[in-house]
């Protein structure tokens, strides 16, 4: 077997890859901003891997990655592990869940971490080795990992990047929260349907219109870009109204500063009943722990929006109307979360926790996103 170097030239969609004692994590944030700017929160979220993979072609018949993964957990609280997925020559093969790793056990209350220690995974794909494949090794997105190796019985090469480079920002449905596998997150579901290039900037809580994000997404490459807020600035009660408007037209701004030209789209939220009519902030449901499953509510007033408090309700109306006052900006244009997944759809498909969606409420999202972005006379095009 070839032990082959981690380049960041085969770790596509990440921003950096930091040197660890044990091999390499990959980061979606620059190093600037989370040495600065990220709160431990971010700090958390930025490093798994949502939406990276590992990307080469070779005429092996075999090739090995090896990783450390690191996840959170909760005392009494099952959550479903993350997962490896392999694609190979564009068709998903094999989907290896994770079974060792460190655990970070967090107790609910005081939010003290207990550091559960744990071994490495090995993930092993066989290939036809008749011609050359491509082989996407999509890492977790919903646990920090380390590379530590990868191998491989023939040489490899990194893969050009063919179709449109597609930027997109949003909260923990972005990020896949609730999804199985990695290629199961809506905007991996959407960029495969798409034919585009997909870099994740979905995280975990921490969609909150902050400077810092609009600039790195001004400093970023992109063809097309998309922008999904709202949903942390209400379970957070982050902003009321009048600071709201203002910040995303800053937003905005700041991305327009690198991307003139480039199609920008702006998505208000999905439905996400909790919220709908009730501002926040959210928090854990207490009664979830007599039950092993993590649920969330709203502790706000059902239809108090005065002075100003934010409701998804009230975010949508204020997205659309920011795009209309930007009526100069012909590549700028807004996608309503209802065309996407809408209260008829969380009848249908209910949100497990009641914030985020199912697997099959992603790919359902990632499928109308693919069609309203990308599609014949999309949003994006």
């Amino acid at each position: 077997m070839f032990s082959i170097p981690i380049t960041p030239e085969l770790v596509v969609g990440a921003a950096e890859l930091e040197r660890t004692e044990r091999g390499w994590r990959p980061h979606r944030l620059p190093s600037h901003v989370r040495e600065r700017d990220a709160d431990p929160q971010l700090t958390m979220v930025e490093a798994q891997p949502s939406g990276v993979r590992v990307v080469l072609a070779t005429t092996a018949r075999r090739v090995e990655l090896d990783v450390h993964a690191s996840r959170v957990s909760y005392p009494g609280i099952t959550r479903p592990r993350g997962a490896v997925d392999v694609v190979v020559d564009g068709a998903l093969v094999q989907s290896r869940v994770l079974q060792e790793g460190d655990a970070v056990e967090l107790d609910p209350r005081t939010g003290a971490p207990t550091v559960v220690p744990g071994g490495v995974d090995g993930i092993e794909v066989d290939l036809p080795g008749t011609g050359e494949s491509t082989v996407e090794l999509w890492l977790p997105h919903n646990e920090q990992i380390e590379i530590l190796a990868l191998r491989a019985d023939a040489p490899v090469r990194a893969v050009p990047a063919e179709g449109p480079l597609w930027l997109h920002h949003g909260s923990s449905i972005s990020h896949g929260s609730n999804a199985a596998a990695p290629t199961g997150i809506w905007p991996v579901v959407a960029a495969r349907r798409a034919g585009v290039q997909l870099r994740n900037l979905g995280v975990g809580g921490s969609a909150l219109v902050d400077p810092f994000m609009a600039r790195v997404i001004r400093d970023s490459p992109a063809d097309v870009i998309s922008v999904k807020l709202g949903i942390n600035v209400v379970n957070l009660d982050a902003m009321r109204l009048r600071a709201f408007v203002p910040a995303v037209h800053g937003f905005l701004d700041t991305i327009r500063e690198g991307h003139p030209d480039t199609p920008l789209l702006l998505v208000s939220p999905i439905h996400c009943g909790i919220h709908e009519r009730t501002p926040g902030p959210g928090a854990i449901d207490p009664a979830g722990f007599a039950t092993g499953a993590m649920r969330f509510l709203a502790t706000g007033a059902e239809g108090d929006t005065a002075g100003g408090r934010l409701t998804l309700t009230v975010i949508r109306d204020a997205l659309q109307q920011i795009v209309a006052a930007r009526a100069d900006d012909p590549r700028l244009r807004y996608l309503d979360g209802l065309d996407l997944f809408g209260a008829r759809d969380e009848q249908a498909m209910p949100l497990p926790d009641a914030l985020h969606p199912s697997t099959e409420a992603h790919a359902l999202i990632g499928a109308r996103f693919a069609e309203r972005a990308f599609g014949p006379g999309g949003l994006l095009r």
